[in-house]
């Protein structure tokens, strides 16, 4: 029989320690004298007290490791039992959210989709906002050590070849997968103090800049006013860009820097890959838009650059109503949105190393049909790829595809238009937060949806976010056989 006390020990310490941070939003809310720190305050001793007792009831349980099947259901429980806690500031407080939308926001949050349904943001409470981007911060560093350290070891959509990728490649600098996550943590730390401070020092008031630097650097895009970006002058724009980029490659590259290793940073493919889809995307969308302004301009340039890596790197940050550009720019935001940055960082969607594997097992496959005598072996970076990697692969593609497919559907069902469903269905599995359309495109937000609609997306959030393949392994009837 599967035992069940490791997982709610572990669950039982998450929860408390998300309960610790509530005192961060808690004092924010004292300093600027509101009066709603008691909802904090409430929350937190809630939080507090069941993640603590849970972790007492269970800790006569804890073993020297996790079996296969402990660490998927740690890693999937975790994903849907934060949101509830993380939802209660909204319930207790301003916005006095009913739970679906108390829910979906904080699913939003610690799944870095950035999908919002609350209006009028900028008159929500300063703790409100704090708590909003905390929970986006810390679910972009929640999915990195996800990323790094269980999906390889589970095997999960092709993760595993970056197992020794990341671990066995870093020799006796850092031979521990938990030295590593640690090593990722600072970085991850230092990126956004350093984002924070020139946001500031670029006239962006200071408690915007710490809430826009964690909410960057998360690649998650929730902001602190209904206008997202588009209050900000061009400067600040280049410098999320940036972040924003940073964020979205392999933060194991940035810990190998560190240690003296210029080289994999460089040489990485994907990184490579990464890059120059970014400069091809904002090079035509630029080229359309001036076209149809009749003229080449700097905001032109600016504004297909930061849409363009917001939604590829899964930020979902808008600076301007790219639905007015026309149908082209709509049609390229929402596929590269489908691509996605880099595997271990903070970014979302297929990822581009499996669109890479997935090339270089179509270029093999034409080369065998050709030459039916050779011998083809798909390559990724010039290695061999394993059979096992590529068999993950392929199942994802096609499970993330069936997914998109069933999302839209059950979202049409509930009365949605085929471009909303579509895109909502697809915003929230690659967890990227707008969609198109007028109701929730980047002028929009997920406010006028109905309550079957948002627990649809929140949940679509939740498989996207966990690779999918973790959870339909945890409903398949063999998991739970002895």
């Amino acid at each position: 029989m599967l035992d069940l006390r490791p997982v709610g020990y572990v669950i039982g310490l998450l929860v408390a320690a998300l309960g610790l941070t509530m005192l961060g939003p808690l004092v924010a809310d004292v300093l600027a004298g509101n009066g709603h720190w008691p909802v904090f305050f409430e929350s937190a001793v809630i939080t507090v007290l069941i993640g603590g007792l849970t972790a007492l009831a269970c800790a006569n349980g804890v073993t020297a490791g996790l079996t296969l099947r402990q660490t998927f259901l740690l890693t999937s429980l975790v994903w849907l039992t934060l949101p509830i806690f993380g939802a209660l500031p909204f319930i207790f407080g301003a916005p006095q959210a009913s739970f679906t939308d108390a829910f979906f926001e904080a699913m939003s949050g610690l799944t870095t989709t950035g999908a919002t349904v609350f209006t009028g943001i900028e008159m929500l409470p300063d703790g409100i906002k704090l708590w909003r981007g905390i929970l986006q911060w810390l679910g972009g560093i929640g999915i990195i050590v996800v990323a790094m350290v269980f999906l390889p070891e589970l095997r999960v959509g092709g993760m595993q070849m970056f197992r020794s990728e990341a671990f066995d490649t870093m020799g006796k600098i850092l031979p521990r997968a938990g030295t590593i996550a640690s090593r990722i943590s600072q970085v991850y730390l230092v990126l956004t103090v350093c984002c924070g401070m020139i946001y500031a020092a670029l006239g962006m008031p200071a408690f915007d800049a710490f809430v826009h630097a964690m909410t960057t650097v998360s690649t998650g895009g929730m902001a602190n006013s209904d206008a997202s970006f588009s209050q900000y002058s061009g400067p600040i724009h280049y410098v999320a860009v940036f972040f924003m980029f940073m964020a979205a490659l392999p933060f194991v590259r940035y810990v190998q820097l560190i240690a003296g290793a210029v080289k994999p940073l460089w040489k990485d493919a994907q990184a490579r890959s990464f890059f120059n889809l970014i400069i091809l995307s904002v090079l035509l969308i630029t080229a359309w838009v001036a076209g149809r302004e009749g003229e080449l301009s700097e905001l032109a340039f600016r504004e297909a650059l930061f849409n363009v890596v917001s939604i590829m790197s899964g930020t979902g940050y808008a600076s301007a109503d790219y639905m007015a550009w026309g149908t082209f720019p709509v049609v390229m935001f929402f596929l590269i949105g489908l691509i996605g940055g880099c595997a271990g960082s903070t970014s979302c969607s297929v990822k581009v190393f499996r669109y890479q594997l997935l090339f270089a097992a179509i270029k093999s496959q034409i080369r065998q049909i050709h030459s039916p005598h050779g011998v083809f072996t798909p390559r990724y970076d010039g290695r061999p790829i394993a059979d096992d990697v590529l068999n993950s692969v392929m199942a994802f593609l096609v499970a993330f595809i069936l997914s998109l497919g069933v999302t839209s559907v059950l979202l049409g069902l509930t009365g949605l238009d085929f471009i909303t469903s579509v895109s909502g269905a697809a915003a929230a599995l690659a967890n990227i937060g707008p969609g198109l359309g007028l109701e929730i495109g980047p002028a929009g937000n997920y406010a006028n949806l109905n309550d079957t609609a948002k627990w649809i997306l929140a949940i679509a959030m939740f498989v996207g976010r966990l690779e999918i393949m973790v959870v339909l392994t945890i409903l398949s009837i063999k998991f739970w056989r002895n």
